[in-house]
């Protein structure tokens, strides 16, 4: 009787060279693993349990730490890890997750975040384990046809698009050092990050190139990268936006009034003039600026809080160029999307109706000998 008390043993050795082995009862079932080992070895898909064993937390650490991402989606992805994924799962085995623990994971999540935020970062988790899949810590994706919260509508609401009066109220009350911001937004589309992180490179003679986007943690001393790669976008990589000749006079007065400022080796458009304000403006610190503009302005709602942000002026310009009939996927590539199906699904709404004209094609398509409409 051998040592470990089971009448059949079968030793292999896993693909790392390392000796392993397991007993069984009954030479039937010692066959059976004997032979799918033997299986799994010529497919390649031999699973050392060992290499599962290792944590959801420790996992994660790892992972992250070798993605190659811009630097705002490494902390939006280590914020979630941190203050959802790991507290619920990270204790957990990689491979010992099952999909009943991510259904229990996104009933729980669900309850704290927009629908819309939970199907975005469950993308990041189903990444997680996808990866853990690849290096064989695990046989399958347990996030595999999990079901999802349904995203609330993407549509945006006309009532948070400004109209052409409040913009240039808007761009008359702010400080007059981002007047400029104002008109980037609305004139060119620009992100309210990509706005502050504008430089004299972006112009050109009838379109403006835009590089880069500031960093979130741009204004503060230790900042290392205080300008990060567009979203969606890899570094170098740019888009194009035309420039209208209103705009253009706009960037020659400000160069004139305020000149630039040399940052990280940039000609700075926005950068602070005046000690102690941080070495360079963020969407957060901008806001205090634009919220006040609001409110001089009297452009509030009832109960005194702000009625647009500053992605209302993104929203000012997508609406104006697709209801004057600029083809949507010219205003996608414009505004940076990653898909021109986000430019349908938050603008669709907007384009010029087509009901008449649908009507008339459709008449003279299958009954052309019949009066038109």
């Amino acid at each position: 009787m051998p040592r470990c008390g089971h009448a059949w043993t079968v030793r292999y050795r896993k693909p790392s060279g390392a000796e392993r082995q397991q007993s069984f009862e009954k030479k039937p079932q010692a066959d059976a693993f004997a032979a799918k080992l033997e299986h799994d070895k010529y497919e390649g898909l031999y699973l050392d349990p060992r290499r599962g064993e290792i944590t959801l937390a420790a996992y994660c650490a790892e992972w992250l730490e070798r993605q190659v991402i811009a630097e705002t989606t490494y902390r939006n992805y280590e914020s979630f890890i941190r203050i959802h994924l790991v507290p619920c799962l990270g204790g957990k085995a990689v491979a010992g997750v099952q999909h009943k623990d991510i259904e229990a994971f996104v009933a729980a999540v669900s309850k704290k975040l927009a629908a819309s935020t939970v199907c975005d970062r469950m993308k990041l988790v189903t990444h997680i384990f996808q990866t853990a899949v690849e290096e064989k810590r695990r046989a399958d994706d347990p996030t595999d046809a999990v079901k999802l919260p349904r995203r609330a509508a993407h549509a945006v609401d006309e009532d948070e698009i400004p109209t052409l009066h409040e913009v240039d109220l808007i761009a008359k009350q702010i400080s007059p050092q981002y007047r400029l911001t104002v008109y980037l937004q609305a004139g060119a589309g620009l992100r309210i990050s990509e706005t502050l992180a504008f430089t004299a490179d972006c112009l050109r003679s009838d379109f403006l190139r835009v590089r880069r986007q500031v960093s979130a943690k741009a204004h503060r001393d230790d900042c290392e990268t205080r300008f990060v790669p567009l979203k969606h976008r890899a570094e170098g990589e740019y888009r194009d936006v035309p420039l209208p000749p209103f705009l253009a006079e706009e960037i020659d007065a400000h160069l004139r009034e305020w000149g630039t400022v040399t940052t990280s080796g940039l000609e700075v458009l926005f950068a602070p003039r005046e000690r102690g304000k941080g070495t360079m403006p963020t969407a957060t610190t901008y806001t205090y600026h634009f919220r006040k503009a609001l409110k001089d302005a009297g452009i509030v709602k009832p109960d005194g809080s702000r009625r647009y942000t500053p992605h209302g002026l993104r929203h000012f310009f997508a609406s104006t160029a697709l209801v004057s009939g600029i083809p949507i996927h010219e205003v996608s590539r414009w505004l940076g999307h990653k898909s021109i199906k986000t430019t349908v699904d938050v603008y669709g709404h907007l384009l010029p109706a087509s009901w008449d004209r649908c009507r008339t094609v459709m008449q003279a398509a299958l009954r052309p000998d019949s009066p038109t409409l």
